[in-house]
């Protein structure tokens, strides 16, 4: 049996090949797309200049400022069997989505190579997203603008090597080995292992996601998350979602392991084409301090959408609180007393 190192090198060969040894005179196609978001944050709890956000989750940690969320273009070229993607963002979303990466690096959103052996079988190679959860990094494919405990302490992407496997009309697999979660390059023996089976039913209004990640990371702990997410289209103006997730970490030297686990369900409602609203209800533990939150968690966000177009303009009220005083508010600015925070956030959306 091929060791790990030398199934990755033939697979890798095989990809290259497939790719650059296509008859010179055959075109494929270049598929361009982009998006940009902006906002402003309201912080109801602190005074002007206080320097704390009471904001603990991904791309929003501001306070009464207007913001750059995220500029991308994405490059989808396709030939024969073979699609090379290129997707690159510039901002505060795709700084702290590739965070443990310098210079250049932290732009590339994406960068992957595929090729399908066959209609039911594709082989990717590089840098994607997260199969990992609900919510996406590209604030366009989110119907809530500030993001989840569930997303913002999760996995952000994988670069490795996965292949997905069409098992019938309404089953779906998908395995790959990666580098330790989070890290384009990671000079490590040790690599994370993948996994997602995917069932739907044959109108697709029913899918359910099961997911897996699970290896070492950089310091050598032993970690393992299992999610699952749940879609369901009741009607033409109303669908719903939930994600249930739990991480264990097992620290080097430790005798037993220690875990964050959440919840969220999201309510989506369109009363008409140009607009709708989402109602996200979220709990997340984390009360061994995992994430290094020490507290429970329950947040409720109601985001509206109004659609122009390619454009969304979000209003968004979300409320945190916390089992313990963990927010600051403007009665102690040293001290962080509060046990909720609640926010206001005004975004826009495009993307073409």
């Amino acid at each position: 049996m091929l060791s790990k190192k030398y199934l990755t090198t033939a697979v890798y060969l095989t990809l290259c090949f497939q790719l650059f040894a296509q008859d010179s005179t055959k075109k494929g196609n270049l598929t361009l797309t982009g998006s940009a978001d902006v906002y402003y944050r309201h912080n109801f709890n602190n005074a002007s200049d206080s320097g704390h956000t009471n904001n603990l989750t991904s791309f929003t940690n501001s306070s009464k400022s207007f913001e750059l969320g995220m500029a991308s273009v994405k490059a989808d070229y396709t030939i024969g069997k073979t699609e090379a993607v290129v997707d690159l963002g510039f901002g505060r979303r795709a700084e702290e989505f590739s965070y443990n990466e310098k210079g250049g690096l932290t732009a590339i959103k994406q960068a992957y190579i595929s090729w399908a052996a066959s209609d039911k079988l594709k082989f990717t190679m590089g840098k994607w997203g997260t199969h990992v959860g609900y919510e996406l990094l590209d604030a366009y494919l989110n119907r809530n603008y500030s993001m989840d405990y569930i997303f913002s302490y999760g996995p952000f992407f994988h670069t490795g090597l996965k292949a997905d496997i069409t098992l019938s009309k309404n089953a779906a697999l998908m395995i790959g080995v990666a580098n330790p979660t989070d890290n384009v390059t990671a000079s490590f023996s040790k690599k994370s292992l993948l996994g997602q089976l995917h069932l739907n039913t044959t109108d697709a209004k029913l899918n359910l996601y099961l997911n897996y990640v699970g290896g070492k990371d950089i310091p050598g702990n032993s970690t393992n998350q299992y999610d699952a997410v749940l879609t369901a289209v009741l009607n033409s103006t109303l669908n719903v979602g939930f994600n249930g997730t739990v991480k264990s970490v097992k620290a080097v030297g430790a005798t037993n392991a220690e875990s964050w686990w959440g919840s969220a369900v999201y309510l989506n409602i369109d009363a008409s084409s140009n607009f709708g609203f989402t109602i996200r209800a979220e709990r997340f533990d984390d009360t061994h301090g995992v994430a290094g939150l020490n507290n429970q968690i329950f947040d409720g966000t109601l985001s509206a959408n109004i659609k122009i177009d390619n454009l969304t303009i979000i209003p968004e009220f979300r409320i945190d609180t916390g089992k313990t005083p963990m927010f600051y508010s403007q009665s102690d600015l040293l001290n962080p007393t509060a046990k909720a925070a609640p926010s206001f956030i005004l975004a826009a959306v495009y993307h073409f």
